[in-house]
């Protein structure tokens, strides 16, 4: 059995250890905080380009874009795919990296040849560790979400999209649907659907003809590029969001564990703690009683 000292050792520990992950809680939390009011204070705009386009698609229904799909089908489309990766840059969040890592494997089974692009420190050790290539990796983007590297990773897929060096673009991220529940999904970048930007029923259709200057065609693919930077700047902010949360329900987690773990110790160190006072009070009354023997065998003789 362990000692009081070894007891109230491991006790000292524990409470250590729960000042870190209570710490820990209420920084994810406030970073939870700032990260929604950062994606609220830019969601109208990308919610007003998205209706624009909509706008055009009411308008001009036949518009023919490399961005998108034709309207009547989709075709298959041959050739190396990429796939933009959101990832932690630390652990401690349960499973929300493995979830991440877990649906972008299985992605990359579902379609063959896979390029990755990958953003956060987990996502870059593992694809590492496992010998898996990485055609890119972005530093330092998943702590800090900003539009600014937004717009750099945006570019960059742009680019090879437009290049013909990749024939699709698939995102995988967090979606973090409510406080309680997030989700690792995958969701194709580009080339859109039209479907995506399809018009719903209670909304009428554009009376009005409207000018495009110099085409259609080109005012589209130039509000694509603002489009699909706070695609990936939402996506961003969303796993994010995603870790603070999943990594404030750890800590949680292990601040019960510890308060349970405490409440075990106490009771143990208590009872040794006991167990030891009793023998001490056992051995000074077999003291004294031996005392007392030995008097009364010197007065005898």
């Amino acid at each position: 059995m362990p000692s009081t000292a070894e007891i109230k050792g491991r006790i000292n520990s524990v409470e250590d250890t729960r000042k870190i992950t209570n710490a820990m809680y209420l920084i994810a939390s406030t970073k939870l905080r700032k990260a929604k009011n950062d994606l609220e204070k830019t969601r109208p705009y990308f919610d007003a380009l998205r209706n624009e386009i909509k706008r055009i698609f009411r308008t001009v229904s036949d518009v023919d874009s490399p961005y998108f799909y034709p309207p009547d089908k989709e075709p298959v489309i041959e050739g190396p795919y990429g796939c933009l990766v959101i990832t932690a840059d630390k652990g401690l969040a349960g499973a929300y990296n493995q979830n991440v890592i877990k649906e972008a494997l299985q992605l990359a089974k579902d379609h063959g040849e896979m390029k990755y692009f990958v953003v956060g420190e987990y996502g870059r050790h593992f694809f590492t560790q496992h010998h898996i290539p990485i055609e890119h990796s972005f530093l330092y983007t998943a702590q800090n979400p900003t539009m600014e590297r937004a717009r750099e990773i945006s570019t960059l897929l742009l680019e090879k999209f437009d290049s013909g060096e990749l024939k699709k673009m698939y995102i995988v991220y967090t979606d973090m649907e409510n406080s309680l529940e997030a989700v690792a999904k995958s969701t194709r970048l580009l080339p859109f659907h039209r479907a995506f930007f399809s018009t719903p029923a209670k909304e009428e259709t554009v009376q009005t003809p409207f000018e495009f200057l110099p085409s259609v065609e080109e005012v589209l693919n130039t509000m694509m590029p603002s489009y699909l930077s706070g695609f990936i700047y939402s996506a961003l902010i969303d796993s994010f969001c995603s870790e603070q949360n999943a990594r404030m329900n750890a800590m949680n987690a292990a601040n019960q564990n510890a308060e349970e773990l405490l409440a075990e110790l106490s009771t143990q160190f208590n009872r040794v703690r006991q167990a030891a006072i009793t023998q001490e009070i056992t051995e000074i009354s077999a003291g004294a009683k031996a005392q007392k023997r030995k008097r009364m065998r010197r007065k005898e003789v």
